[in-house]
């Protein structure tokens, strides 16, 4: 396999060989990562589990369905500006896929995708009302939108308090990175504090006051929420929990997002930030039989850049469940068009016929890594699956909740209207042409 590495700046810089186009008999699977900069700490684990269990694909078995995967990164800095300027850079190469792996990336590639027909993995982030396929046919972001997420924050609190009732008169702190990220779980925080009688407290954080978050967390004491809540990202998830100890916030009320919870995100705090929880969409660890096999065909030989015992953490592993989708996604498309070499139209329709049931993940080598994903569909292209609750014990994360499933009923809705009001706004926006494939 040949992996390369771009780095853009004011030009493009081309590592050797990239300007070497698409081999006819390859897939071309370009990653947005980003290894350098304030968010680096979250992207290196990510990057690594990205690519790692698609050079394992083609180590052990050759690729997919007998085909090599051209794998080659694209450093963003977690920058939209240069995210958008790789997905440039790399569009005309024939991309089967595309994961920005940042929700301001993925906002600014929405509008293209459709126009270059090239679909968009965005694995439990981006925008949560691109979930509806009749609007978005080209964006996917299973396994749970960033509402279904905080709805399954409040009803772990409910379970906790005693029905989210109980919340009445009560307040939330909602600290978040000043971002698209951030900003997207807003609009039903907002519902449910109507709905539930609680007061909202918002401390945003700007990228450049990440690792300085003292008068947010002033503004927390000063506010003595009952629970706080956070979507943070990168180096402002460990200044937030060393913030919230510093304050002796209580750490079994303070909740993060999926990504905000990695191993990393808790170390420097270690015994003192017991009780903190996160969702998580994936377990963790190395003992699964496809992890293993990455260490075998990959870590061991060298063909790694992850630290041996970094294998298995958190984001890792979610590096390698984004994947797994993309590797499923082609063998669907495979299947259905009865082509080896598949292209970007061909993975859509496999996208919209994903069906990881728990006998699947288990055939994959990784039994119980995920909640099963069946709900994808071309007019649902999230699925609004489960997530668990995970604490951290002073050095590790523990396993804190069965699998929790959103409040559907609750999110569907406003996720239609959201879309319904997002594509209203331009009038040049592209009707879904795509069929429904009924392929399974």
């Amino acid at each position: 396999m040949r992996v390369t590495h771009i780095v853009l700046g004011l030009a493009l810089t081309a590592a050797s060989g990239m300007a070497t186009a698409q081999a006819e008999d390859s897939i071309y699977i370009p990653l947005l990562t980003y290894r350098t900069g304030p968010f680096a700490g979250s992207g290196i684990p990510l990057a690594n589990g990205l690519h790692d269990y698609l050079t394992m694909l083609n180590e052990r078995d050759g690729g997919v369905g007998g085909v090599k995967l051209n794998v080659e990164e694209c450093e963003t800095g977690y920058d939209t500006k240069k995210g958008v300027e790789c997905y440039e850079a790399v569009k005309g190469k024939g991309p089967v896929i595309m994961s920005p792996w940042s929700t301001g990336i993925t906002l600014q590639l929405i509008p293209k995708a459709s126009v270059d027909k090239i679909p968009i993995l965005s694995l439990g982030y981006g925008l949560s009302a691109s979930a509806v396929g009749d609007d978005f046919p080209w964006i996917f972001n299973p396994p749970a939108t960033y509402w279904d997420g905080l709805s399954m924050i409040f009803k772990y609190i409910g379970g906790k308090v005693g029905g989210l009732d109980k919340l009445r008169g009560k307040t939330i702190g909602y600290i978040f990175f000043e971002g698209g990220y951030g900003r997207e779980p807003i609009p039903l925080l907002e519902q449910f504090a109507k709905d539930y009688g609680f007061q909202v407290k918002m401390y945003p954080v700007a990228v450049q006051d990440m690792q300085n978050q003292s008068a947010q967390w002033l503004s927390v004491r000063r506010d003595r929420p009952d629970w706080m809540l956070m979507w943070g990202w990168g180096a402002m998830n460990p200044t937030a929990v060393k913030e919230a100890v510093r304050i002796s916030f209580p750490m079994d009320h303070f909740i993060g997002i999926w990504y905000s919870g990695s191993e990393d995100d808790l170390r420097p705090s270690g015994r003192d930030a017991r009780g903190y929880l996160a969702l998580n969409i994936n377990r963790i660890g190395a003992n699964f039989p496809a992890i293993q096999d990455i260490v075998k065909y990959v870590v061991d030989k060298g063909l790694s850049q992850a630290p041996k015992e970094k294998v298995g953490e958190n984001y890792y592993n979610r590096g390698v469940y984004n994947s797994v989708l993309t590797a499923e996604a082609i063998r669907n498309a495979q299947r259905i068009t009865g082509k080896k070499v598949v292209t970007g139209e061909d993975v859509r329709r496999g996208l919209e016929t994903l069906n990881m049931t728990e006998a699947r993940w288990k055939e994959l080598g990784l039994p119980e890594f995920a909640n099963a994903l069946t709900g994808v569909t071309c007019t649902d292209h999230n699925g609004h699956e489960s997530a668990y609750m995970q604490q951290w014990d002073g050095a590790k994360w523990t396993v804190a909740s069965d699998w929790i499933s959103p409040m559907k009923e609750r999110v569907r809705p406003m996720l239609e209207a959201a879309a319904k009001d997002y594509v209203s706004k331009d009038p040049a926006w592209p009707k879904r042409t795509e069929p429904c494939d009924k392929s399974s």
